[in-house]
């Protein structure tokens, strides 16, 4: 539909409707207006998979590897594929807003939303963007770049200040962000905190004159010289704090509703003159640009025909285990250890609290519910082949909660069939409703019967054992808990000071309950407070068993290593300690697995390592093992990707796409408290690997470290400026291994302030990517753009590319230079 139709159409609502179409009719859609055609639009986090506006089991989702993995691909074309594939389960599931990619950086590796950001670099981000906008837009579902801007860190995340100079904000904040525009996105979210001392959602310098001025010709972030941004921009969810300061700075939808600081409040600013008119008719008309383009519009154009393929399960298995990272392999005899021949071997030790418990995603809105997850104890038993005995340790326990009731172990009181019966009662009691859930982990965001004033379970668990059972309720907010005979207790639980919505969400209070049982089922029901205000409840059912204690954990893993082949270790973090809603306190793994590592190591040479984490950990045992796969939070089908990485059937060809340091005191940046209310960017640009350069720390792995499955040579390199000012390289590497494999080529970009003896550290510029096999030579052909090589100048305030020469740098890694050139710029 033509922009002069759409703007006909918002000529026919009167100023209410603009008004009530601009916040949401619920927590996850923005409503319909069937006067014009338009249908309500459905919205649904999030960067991992496409959840739906449900938070639980009975809606399931495809989990993917999470984005740090994407990034980790160093490759559009692969998580362009990966966001096709998200774009067409959105289509699935009827949404037409997909609340995702998040592009903040990696500035502090205890951001608690590491995992759900691509890199610590602005080109690494940027590029990893902009194919995964493109590839969700394809299947005609709006993309959503987030959280502009200034959003690196989650403490205090409703309320800090970032403090960012001008040039950093332009050079390595906002680039980003550019990218998806340029890629066409269709939406971005205005952030929670505050940008030198303006709200974003109250930000008009950055949301109306970076994103929205201008016709997107021009270089961008300059007077005059914003974007040309048309989608729409939408907060974050209850980031919006007043009504004509965002109106007017250029927001365009307020998330959730129905409430809100707009509604009845805007109309009456219009009417008072505050808030133009016209500026509610361009913000409705973006809404209805982003309807058409979904769908969702009477009269759109036809949407490609795509849905969610039969061989998804498998393509989220290539991309996750082409995606790990093998950090180290040293030879154990004539070969290095991995890949993993099953026929070498004939007892093969797993062991670790992962290998059982893969965590497949981080915490938080990313979350969604997938129909299975592989573990990586199956996927190995299936790969080693059925001559191989597979001895099974967990060694130590990290989880902080109980484990969840599930419904093998539960059923309905009232009809004996699988499952927790849910009830919806009203302040008398009585029953408003009913349902039966096949999780014991509850989130209800609206959406309850009118009048429920509580949220009842009951269920019938089976106890497999005599003996001591702990029983416990995780959540925030007033309980009623009964466990079989014994008196009903009630049970308080208030959020951590400061803590948000999310964080009672990811990381709950518990309330734990000793109960010795004899009989053979024991009845447990709980009975949940609701704010008739606020229609919201997050809570969950948790029992444990008797076990052994974890010295004999500690032991049979240590034992099992001794009797074993080889030992594969699951270890990693969980999450509920990678979250959004807190940043973490240490890199250390959770619990005991450190010792544990140094342990099974000791006992068994031919030890690897893999690490189940999304963000980096300390790993003071990496120079005692010979092999350590890097496998991040690799989604529902995470087993059988490592499965496939450790036997060699996909080669692990990742890059790191942040640094991973020996020690958390080794990171340029690492607080990420605000200070007074404000998180200072003092460091400018020197975060990540270029802060380790400037700081001379060398790390335990280098940004775009990995090992792959062969070895490389660079045997040359040249590079010319273009006729649009671009620089053109080429680089020739020889695969000098035995196997097949896949290189990646990194540019990095030195000189740049005329004096090599004191300029800042080399910067990547552009990168690519190339197959070969062995003793093969191959051209990589790599394009610098002039916009990554300009610089912004303050004083002029637009982009400017300094005159000179400039080295380039061919490496495997920050750390890693192989060959270099020069090349001479023309200055603008």
């Amino acid at each position: 539909m033509d922009n002069k139709a759409l703007v006909e159409l918002v000529g026919r609502l009167t100023l209410e409707q603009k008004v009530a179409l601009l916040t949401g009719e619920d927590f996850w859609s923005l409503r319909a207006v069937p006067e014009i055609g338009l249908r309500k639009l459905l919205v649904s986090d999030g960067p991992a998979g496409v959840r739906g506006t449900t938070w639980d089991e009975r809606d399931p989702s495809l989990l993917f590897p999470n984005p740090t993995a994407l990034a980790a691909l160093w490759d559009p074309g692969q998580v362009r594929r990966a966001g096709a594939l998200m774009g067409a389960q959105a289509r699935d599931k009827g949404v037409a807003w997909h609340l995702a990619p998040n592009v903040n950086l990696h500035r502090s590796p205890l951001g608690g939303r590491h995992f759900e950001c691509y890199s610590e670099d602005p080109v690494l981000t940027a590029k990893t963007a902009a194919a995964f906008v493109e590839g969700v837009q394809s299947a005609g579902v709006a993309s959503t770049v987030k959280h502009f801007v200034g959003n690196e860190s989650e403490t205090e995340r409703m309320t800090y200040d970032a403090v960012i100079d001008e040039a950093t904000l332009r050079e390595v904040y906002l680039p980003p962000f550019e990218a998806a525009v340029r890629a066409g996105v269709w939406s971005v979210m205005a952030a929670y905190n505050s940008v030198d001392g303006v709200s974003m959602t109250d930000n008009g310098p950055l949301i109306t004159g970076v994103l929205k001025d201008g016709d997107g010709s021009g270089p961008g972030f300059g007077p005059g010289l914003g974007l040309g941004f048309d989608g729409v921009a939408v907060s974050d969810w209850f980031a919006t704090r007043s009504t004509t300061e965002s109106a007017d700075a250029g927001l365009d939808v307020v998330m959730p509703g129905p409430t809100g600081p707009w509604g009845e409040a805007l109309v009456a600013a219009v009417r008072r003159g505050e808030v133009e008119e016209s500026a509610i008719d361009d913000k409705v008309l973006r809404v209805l640009r982003l309807a058409d383009r979904t769908g969702f519009l009477d009269g759109s154009d036809p949407l490609p025909p795509v849905s969610t393929p039969d061989d998804a399960d498998a393509q989220l298995r290539d991309i996750a285990a082409r995606a790990m990272v093998v950090l180290r392999n040293e030879q154990v005899g004539a070969d290095p250890l991995l890949p993993l021949d099953p026929g070498s071997v004939s007892r093969v030790a797993v062991i670790g609290p992962n290998a059982e418990l893969l965590t497949a995603q981080g915490g938080g809105s990313a979350h969604v519910n997938p129909a299975h997850v592989i573990s990586p104890l199956t996927a190995l038993t299936e790969a080693l082949g059925p001559m191989v005995t597979v001895d099974f340790a967990e060694g130590v326990v990290t989880q902080r909660l109980l484990p969840a009731i599930t419904p093998q172990a539960a059923t309905d009181p009232d009809t004996g069939h699988p499952g927790l019966r849910v009830d919806f009662i009203d302040p008398a009691g009585d029953v408003l409703g009913s349902e039966v859930r096949q999780a014991s982990r509850f989130v209800f965001m609206g959406g309850l019967p009118a009048g429920t004033a509580g949220i009842r379970v009951r269920a019938d668990v089976v106890i497999g054992q005599a003996g001591n059972h702990q029983f416990s309720v995780s959540g925030v907010g007033a309980f009623r808990l009964v466990i079989g005979d014994n008196a009903p207790m009630k049970i308080t639980m208030s959020p951590s000071a400061g803590g948000d919505l999310v964080e009672g969400l990811v990381k709950p209070p518990e309330h734990r309950v000793d109960v010795e049982i004899e009989t053979e089922t024991v009845r447990i029901e709980v009975v949940a407070q609701v704010d008739p205000n606020l229609p919201i409840a997050m809570f969950g059912l948790n029992h444990q068993e008797p076990g052994p204690a974890e010295e004999e954990l500690f032991q049979a893993a240590v034992d099992a290593a001794r009797a074993a082949d080889v030992v594969v270790m699951v270890v990693g973090t969980t999450d509920e300690v990678e979250s959004e809603g807190f940043d973490r306190t240490d890199l250390r793994l959770p619990g005991r697995q450190d010792e544990l590592v140094h342990a099974v190591a000791a006992q068994n040479p031919r030890t690897i390592v893999v690490v189940n984490a999304g963000a980096p950990v300390e790993m003071p045992w990496r120079d005692s093992v010979p092999a350590v796969l890097w496998a991040w939070f690799p989604g529902q089908e995470g087993g059988y990707a490592i499965a496939d990485a450790v036997t060699g059937a996909v080669e692990p060809g990742g890059r790191l796409p942040t640094t991973f340091p020996k020690t958390a005191a080794d990171a340029p940046v690492l607080s990420t408290a605000p200070v007074d209310g404000k998180v200072v960017y003092a460091e400018g640009s020197m975060f990540g690997y270029r802060g380790y350069a400037k700081a001379e720390i060398v790390p335990a792995y280098p940004f775009g470290h990995g090992l792959g499955y062969t070895t490389w040579e660079y045997e040359d390199i040249t590079a010319g400026v273009n006729a649009a000012g671009d620089v053109e390289v080429a680089v020739k590497v020889r695969n000098t291994g035995e196997r097949i494999g896949r290189e990646v080529v990194q540019i990095y970009l030195a000189c740049e302030g005329g004096d090599p003896q004191r300029d800042d550290p080399p910067r990547l510029a552009g990168f690519g990517t190339t197959l070969a096999a062995p003793n093969e030579i191959a051209t990589v052909p790599i394009t610098i753009s002039r916009r990554v090589l300009a610089r912004w100048d303050v004083a002029r305030r637009e982009w400017c590319v300094r005159a000179g020469v400039r080295e380039l740098i061919a490496a495997r890694s920050a750390w890693d230079a192989r060959i270099r050139t020069r090349v001479e710029l023309a200055g603008s």
